[in-house]
């Protein structure tokens, strides 16, 4: 009898059942590694464990993965399906050799010798019985309960101490058959293999658990007694005049203001209340690009991420995930107006640190902070900010703070030695319960100052949120990214290393522009979204359900099969099931007549459902585009609709940080299913099919905002073409409140100067103003946007053009 199948061991699983709880990192491993149903399956565990054991053997179950105590018959010859390094550490003495142990990996390459069309993968398996970081002083308490390699005395105080935080990480598999193929078959290469699977192990506990914290008073001294700080508070000292002691004094508060005070015992309970709060708010939170994340974590590179911000919620619900995923919560730079009794205190536990809005020339401070940076990557621990510096309250991405980047790129010109890597993080959700507050900010009224009632006020609401959306984008890492832009950045800063390089500023500020790129990069096209870009561009924002069903459908098969990036998620369904989902959410409303159901959005909602609309327009402007020149050029030929869409794009992507690599091939793929859908017909130019043409009608609604507002200012320019910047910015706002007022345009963005701002610094980019541009490519120009515009529009924007001139 198998010693897994005795009486002890089946005692123990009774045991194990009632006093563990066990997470799965990934919690769909064929979903997210490279796991094949059809091949062979063997797993590698670092230690012998029965209780290691018998949580792989449940989890399999719930898998669906083959048990490890199933024997594995390979040509007629059963070998173990569970391959252990090392053995069981004894309660005394020193544990059992690993020569067995590299037999079976011996034994496994062996057969791969023999038989050419074998091919076993190798799944190691992580077990995490808590996830202790351990402190630089640690306690008796880790002492006991967080040994790495625990007896079995000190593994019956874990499981009944730290049953309930168990985890189970699968990793990707490795082919026994390459392994055969490239290096061998010898003893020697089974050396290697266990050599190398220690290593992984080693690793993913660093991935699991982190750096060990230090001593918060320890670190400040070291803080203290770093060059920069010092000479900051000889600085502080010479120019307030005031004794070093006090100036010294001085940079103390500082840090106990700025420096985080992570707690693993907090972020456990926080685990469960935020578990309860999940449950209790969305249906599901959807997670796509954890793996690439988990990888860049075991390769060694030091993370920071840079989230869109969104809500309150990015927060709790980024480092709930990545807590979920199997990494360690970072160390988050929180805006000082959150710092207030009792979330204040509560957030520094759970690893936030506080950053004042303006440094207002405080070099003391500055310094201070630039340190404290320095020593969170040097030690290894993972950094969050929110480059937009503040919630967006449009629904776009706002245009992005340099400043914590700037930092940490002079973080890593000061030489830090691992790769530093920006991962970029969409956040979506179906409701965001801060929306109505930033429409009445927007519309002017005064932000209120965070507090505590405010928690409260949001506990009240708390109701179904639909889903929430949580995308890794595509990683930036830093040095790779400096070598870019300038080849010779090591050598240069070698040369003058106390310096400002000249090229720093414009190349942060490129970093900052891509950051913003491969956030929207991201981004997730949800029910709430895509009925939202449907219903806004319709009259009356009401369809007949099934039109709405099958522009739905449309847009799903659009988004799929020409996908904005690899990046990007689509949600699962039909048109469907995502009206569904809206009424359920109480996004949509539905009435019915004697001819059928007709889907509108309430007019109390039109105005929330635009910043959902805008988490999303960039992945469908580009067709939207196209739809629109289709619609207004007849028989338009591909080279004059490619013409007109690069002229737009060129303004479409620094309004909505897009950065698509090919947009000729992009819009081929467009004009090739809009082919399949019936929607035109033609190869070197273009008919519309008048059947389905409010498809297409009802796509071009999604840029006619835009459009309005390219309007607005080519006209603005042709009849001024050496109007100042500052002048246009403001002739453009005044004009969109004179045509939102008249043509009903409730789009918060529409009004927004900021928006109008950011413009204009691209149109300078291109040429357009200051008088460098040929007033024939102003003319163009115009041309273009008021051939697109619906004529009412038109002539409302070229009449008040004519007054103002």
């Amino acid at each position: 009898m198998s010693k897994h199948d005795s009486l002890g061991f089946k005692a123990l699983r009774w045991i194990q059942k009632k006093l563990v709880h066990t997470i799965t990192v990934p919690q769909d491993p064929f979903a997210d590694l490279n796991l094949d149903a059809n091949r062979p399956m063997v797993y590698v565990l670092k230690t012998e464990s029965l209780s290691d054991i018998n949580v792989l053997r449940e989890t399999c179950l719930k898998l669906g993965l083959p048990s490890p105590d199933e024997p594995l018959l390979l040509k007629g010859q059963q070998v173990p399906r569970l391959v252990c390094l090392e053995g069981a550490q004894p309660l005394f003495g020193q544990r059992c050799g690993d020569e067995e142990f590299l037999q079976s990996f011996t034994r496994l390459l062996t057969m791969h010798q023999q038989d050419e069309e074998l091919d076993v993968q190798l799944v190691p398996v992580s077990l995490f019985w808590g996830r202790t970081p351990g402190k630089d002083d640690d306690t008796m308490k880790a002492a006991v309960l967080e040994r790495e390699d625990p007896s079995w005395l000190r593994k019956s105080l874990m499981i009944l101490f730290l049953g309930r935080h168990n985890f189970i990480q699968f990793s990707n598999a490795v082919s026994l058959r390459y392994m055969a193929d490239e290096h061998g078959t010898d003893h020697s290469i089974a050396h290697k293999l266990a050599r190398v699977a220690r290593v992984h192990f080693r690793r993913q506990r660093k991935v699991m658990t982190g750096p060990a914290l230090p001593n918060r008073q320890a670190l400040f001294h070291s803080l203290l007694n770093s060059d920069s700080v010092k000479r900051a508070i000889a600085e502080e000292a010479i120019s307030k005049k005031i004794p070093e002691s006090e100036a010294r004094d001085k940079a103390m508060e500082y840090m106990d203001e700025i420096a985080a005070d992570y707690s693993d015992s907090l972020i456990r309970i926080a685990e469960r209340l935020l578990t309860w709060l999940w449950n209790k708010l969305y249906s599901g939170i959807n997670i796509k690009g954890a793996e690439q994340i988990r990888q860049l974590h075991h390769d060694g590179h030091e993370i920071v991420y840079v989230p869109c911000h969104r809500s309150h919620m990015d927060y709790l619900l980024l480092s709930y995930i990545l807590y979920f995923q199997g990494m360690v919560p970072p160390h988050i730079a929180a805006g000082i107006n959150l710092n207030f009794w009792p979330a204040g205190p509560l957030f520094r536990r759970g690893g936030a640190f506080f950053i004042r809005r303006s440094f207002n020339g405080n070099k003391l401070y500055t310094a201070v902070f630039r340190e404290y940076l320095d020593q969170l990557f040097a030690k290894g621990y993972s950094v969050e900010y929110f480059t937009e510096g503040g919630r967006s309250r449009t629904g776009r991405l706002l245009v992005p703070k340099t400043g914590m980047l700037a930092m940490t790129v002079n973080s890593v010109l000061r030489g830090i030695e691992r790769p530093v890597t920006l991962v970029p993080v969409y956040l979506g959700y179906d409701h965001v319960m801060e929306v109505a507050t930033y429409h009445k900010e927007l519309s002017g009224k005064k932000k209120k100052k965070e507090s505590v009632w405010q928690v409260f006020g949001a506990i009240r609401k708390l109701g179904n949120f639909g889903q929430g959306y949580v995308n890794f984008g595509e990683p930036i890492t830093l040095q790779n990214f400096l070598t870019e832009k300038v080849s010779d950045w090591r050598e240069q800063l070698a040369q003058e290393p106390d310096n400002k390089p000249s090229w720093l500023t414009p190349v942060v500020n490129s970093l900052a522009t891509e950051v913003m790129t491969h956030i929207n990069g991201a981004a997730a096209a949800s029910s709430v979204t895509l009925s939202s870009a449907v219903l806004l561009a319709a009259e009356q924002n009401a369809l007949e359900r099934n039109q709405l069903e099958n522009q739905l459908d449309f847009y799903l098969k659009l988004l799929k099969e020409v996908p904005y990036t690899p990046y990007a998620s689509v949600v699962d369904g039909d048109g469907q099931s995502l009206v569904d989902q809206g009424l359920e959410l109480k996004k949509l409303v539905q009435e019915s007549d004697a001819l059928g159901n007709i889907i509108s959005l309430e007019p109390a909602h039109k105005l929330s459902m635009t910043y959902y609309r805008n988490n999303i327009i960039h992945l469908l402007i580009i067709p939207a585009l196209i739809a629109n020149i289709l619609l207004r050029y007849d028989n338009c030929s591909r080279q004059q609709l490619l013409q007109i869409a690069k002229a737009f794009y060129a303004l479409l992507e620094a309004e909505l940080f897009m950065d698509i690599k090919d947009l000729d091939s992009y819009i081929d793929q467009l004009l090739v299913q809009f082919k399949q859908e019936g929607l035109i017909s033609g190869n070197e130019s273009f008919e519309v099919n008048n059947s389905k043409i409010n498809t297409l009608l009802l796509l071009s609604g999604l840029i006619s905002e835009t459009m309005q507002r390219y309007a607005i200012i080519f006209n603005l320019l042709a009849s001024r073409p050496t109007i100042e910047r500052a002048e246009l910015e403001a002739e453009s706002h005044l004009l969109a409140q004179r045509l939102g007022a008249l043509h009903g345009v409730t789009a918060p963005e529409f009004y927004d100067k900021k928006l109008y701002a950011t413009l204009s610094i691209r149109l300078k980019d291109l040429g357009y103003l200051a008088g460098n541009a040929e007033l024939e490519q102003i003319e163009q120009m115009r041309g273009y946007t008021n051939t697109l515009l619906r004529s009412s529009v038109r002539q409302t924007i070229v009449d008040a053009v004519a007054a103002e001139h």
